[in-house]
């Protein structure tokens, strides 16, 4: 092979091997894109398939509708908390909820859309696990299958007593188990009757033009946004032991009144509680002390604290939520510092914010996510899917939680929140009277904590609109509460 020719061959061999190349890099592309489309369509019936059937605009819903009946809602005590009855001539169904207003907003109803856990599981009640053969004999005799029941996290004991507590009083309950996440009792007012909503829905939504914040259909206990007043010291407090990393040395000497630059800030019914330290300050709620302690912080680190514990941030909740607001900035006036130091300014928050913190305080530290659903089962309770508790953050440290605790039960040993003392379990946490607006004289009525007792505990949170002091309305609340959980 002459030299000329052996070039030719080469050239042959080189355009041969480069198309080889293009041709192995085509491959690799279309197998890496067919891979990633067999990975998406897994991960979609996964972790997606049933966030897209259950939403109230998926047409499928309607088509599980025509073949099943809505499958039941029990209680964690197994009371059944919403039920489908089918007339036996025009197999119609009717959607009753056997305990009425008690359970309208936790529970929500499936006529004209669907709210609370009737939404939260909508897909799970529309689905059914019955035995096959059942199945078919219902088919052949063109009657509907029996939905799943879905058996929730709540407790009937709980919720009974949560909203007899209430009363006539506007307001709301939350109280979940820090160890778990579970949601037990949720009770918001003013209520309404779920039984009505098919029936008597423009009455209930009443004039759209007003505020939709003072609607029945508002659920207070996500969706309410509120001045969290001296429940928010615990947030203050959390700050000040980040900067300073112990209160050993702290000390304020109270005299009633706080003044900066012309601002003067009062302690509650003009109370003056002479030389404090840290805890009795925290247990005695001392706005003046709080006022001066709030000056003293970085309010840029205040503010990154803030949304470490999730204000300004997404709730891992399944229910509509308001996100809570922290308003100060470093370009904030004294003024505004003192105030919201002591939780007022423009602060807001939710109960179920404030009831989530003061369970990861209880709970070293440890968020566990918010979960209403505790497991589906067919109508032979066999289970079909079953929750299980899951970690959603560290809120805070180990050691910072412990520090927190022991201030939190110093308002119960010798604070604003005595009345919860108990032989039956050991309380803590934090009461708060917060002044509505600027230019209201209002106050709610504020109590956020916990209590244990052998390995069991509690968080809880309670507002009493317009009701004033904290220790006198929202505590007593928190106490019936308490002493129904850890009765047994």
């Amino acid at each position: 092979m002459n030299v000329k020719e052996r070039n030719v061959e080469e050239k042959k061999k080189k355009k041969s091997q480069k198309s080889n190349k293009e041709f192995v890099v085509v491959t690799y592309f279309f197998l890496a894109l067919f891979l990633c489309l067999i990975g998406y369509i897994v991960s979609f019936q996964v972790l997606e398939a049933e966030t897209v059937i259950n939403n109230p605009y998926n047409k499928r819903q309607t088509i599980f509708a025509n073949s099943i009946i809505r499958g039941k809602i029990l209680s964690s005590d197994r009371k059944a908390l919403a039920k489908s009855v089918v007339n036996e001539t025009t197999q119609k169904e009717k959607r009753i909820y056997p305990y009425a207003n008690m359970f309208a907003h936790a529970i929500g109803y499936s006529t004209n859309g669907t709210t609370g856990v009737e939404s939260i599981a909508n897909f799970n009640l529309l689905r059914t696990h019955s035995f096959i053969g059942n199945q078919l004999m219902n088919m052949l005799k063109q009657k509907k299958n029996r939905g799943d029941t879905v058996v929730t996290t709540f407790s009937y004991q709980l919720q009974n007593t949560a909203y007899q507590a209430l009363g006539g009083y506007d307001g709301a309950v939350v109280a979940l188990d820090p160890k778990t996440g579970k949601i037990l009792c949720m009770v918001s007012k003013p209520d309404f009757d779920p039984n009505k909503v098919a029936t008597n829905y423009k009455a209930i939504i009443g004039n759209e033009d007003t505020d939709s914040n003072n609607s029945v259909l508002f659920n207070r206990a996500t969706q309410g946004s509120y001045t969290p007043g001296s429940t928010f010291k615990i947030f203050t407090t959390l700050e000040y032991l980040n900067e300073h990393g112990s209160f050993a040395d702290y000390n304020y000497q109270c005299t009633g009144t706080k003044t900066e630059n012309g601002i003067s800030i009062h302690c509650f019914g003009g109370e003056v509680h002479g030389s404090l330290d840290l805890p009795h300050m925290f247990a005695e709620s001392c706005n003046c002390g709080y006022a001066n302690m709030g000056l003293s912080l970085d309010i840029k680190k205040f503010n990154n604290l803030t949304k470490k514990l999730l204000f300004d941030r997404n709730l891992p909740i399944d229910y509509p939520y308001t996100k809570s607001k922290f308003s100060l900035t470093e370009n904030s006036s004294k003024a505004a510092i003192m105030m919201g130091s002591f939780g007022q300014d423009k602060i807001t928050v939710s109960p179920m914010h404030l009831a989530m913190v003061a369970g990861a305080i209880s709970n070293k530290g440890i968020l566990m996510k918010p979960y209403v659903v505790d497991h589906v089962e067919n109508d032979a309770k066999t289970v079909v899917t079953s929750m299980k508790p899951k970690k959603y953050k560290q809120l805070i440290s180990t050691d910072t939680a412990r520090v927190m605790r022991r201030l939190m039960r110093a308002t119960v040993d010798y604070g604003t929140a005595t009345a919860l003392k108990s032989s039956a379990y050991r309380a803590a946490g934090k009461t708060g009277s917060a002044q509505v607006s600027d230019s209201s004289d209002d106050t709610h009525s504020w109590f956020v904590g916990y209590a244990k007792h052998k390995g069991k505990s509690l968080a809880i949170a309670v507002i009493v609109e317009k009701q004033g002091n904290g220790s006198r309305f929202a505590v007593p609340i928190a106490k019936k509460v308490f002493d129904a959980y850890f009765d047994k």
